[in-house]
């Protein structure tokens, strides 16, 4: 599919007021692996309906390395993981058993509740291999915080291609430029995986409210200013928005849609509008009812789960 997104390959780049916000993600230990939290921030809580924005990696495994995120519940969120290099084996409550492989995306909605494992496979771990790539929760509407749960897997040939001169994007959720990605999502949004050659340039869509780059290799040049891999930029609605490559070229996450219309309460994996649908859900999990309660654990990993420990008790809901 081709993409002609400039018209104009000189137009408009970022004004000097233009950058809204800029983050600079912190390091979070997951279990032996380190991944950059850009998303939520002391600055920045969401960006569109995007609440978490996680980096992992790039990291490699020689002897039977790998990760494992053990089974743990979501409520309130849709999960979104799209790899650049490695796998993960999901499964999750709904008895879904898939492999996400580089270009693909496994989007969850966890609605009013669902339990998932993230693991490297057995096969993957039987030989040296390297795992990068991104995970983000985006936040249900209010009216969509309770709806039934929900999984689909799309393949690297159904998510458009874009390409125009030295940029190419792969659209994995929402709508840009005219094209829309087969994700089925609840609100308006949109993100893009950008590769970007050296000195090419990158029109941010202008039908978004809010708006966000995020760099994972290389470098880009915005209103006379250099941002290096591992930060994030969020601008200012409404400014036609374009950014230029570095000499070694970039790789980007561009996304963001629609403001949504409340802040949200973060605490662990539960996301809500409602203070009191987090506590409920909390003492669901700990309660482990997995026959009569609302979580279940998935079928083929119900053997261990990650527990609510005293310390994580201490942390209070986060809203901003």
């Amino acid at each position: 599919m081709s993409w002609n997104p400039t018209q104009n390959p000189e137009g408009p780049h970022a004004g000097p007021d233009a950058l809204e916000t800029l983050i600079i993600p912190r390091a979070r230990d997951i279990g032996g692996f380190e991944v950059r939290r850009a998303l939520p921030s002391p600055k920045r809580q969401m960006v569109g309906p995007f609440i978490f924005f996680d980096q992992m990696g790039p990291a490699e495994f020689i002897t039977e390395g790998g990760i494992d995120v053990r089974p743990h519940p979501h409520i309130g969120l849709g999960t979104v993981t799209y790899l650049y290099q490695g796998e993960f084996e999901h499964r999750d409550s709904l008895g879904t058993h898939q492999m996400i492989h580089p270009g693909e995306v496994n989007w969850m909605i966890a609605g009013r509740g669902v339990t998932h494992s993230e693991r490297t496979s057995a096969e993957t771990r039987a030989k040296r291999h390297s795992l990068f790539g991104i995970q983000t929760w985006i936040a249900l509407p209010e009216d969509r915080e309770d709806m039934d749960p929900a999984f689909e897997h799309h393949g690297k040939g159904a998510l458009p291609m874009l390409r125009d001169g030295g940029a190419s994007a792969r659209l994995i959720l929402g709508e840009a430029y005219g094209v829309r990605s087969p994700v089925t999502l609840p609100s308006e949004t949109f993100y893009l995986d950008v590769t970007l050659e050296p000195g090419a340039s990158f029109p941010l869509p202008d039908n978004h409210e809010d708006r966000g780059l995020y760099i994972t290799e290389g470098s880009v040049e915005v209103a006379g200013d250099t941002f290096e891999a591992g930060r994030m930029m969020v601008f200012r609605p409404g400014d036609a928005i374009s950014v230029r490559a570095g000499e070694r070229g970039a790789r980007l996450m561009a996304l963001g849609g629609a403001t949504m219309n409340q802040s949200r309460y973060i605490w662990w994996n539960f996301v809500s509008s409602s203070l009191d649908r987090i506590e409920t859900a909390k003492e669901a999990w700990k309660a482990g009812d997995w026959e009569n309660g609302p979580f279940r654990l998935p079928p083929g990993d119900e053997d261990e789960f990650i527990p609510i420990t005293p310390d994580m008790e201490i942390g209070k809901p986060l809203k901003r």
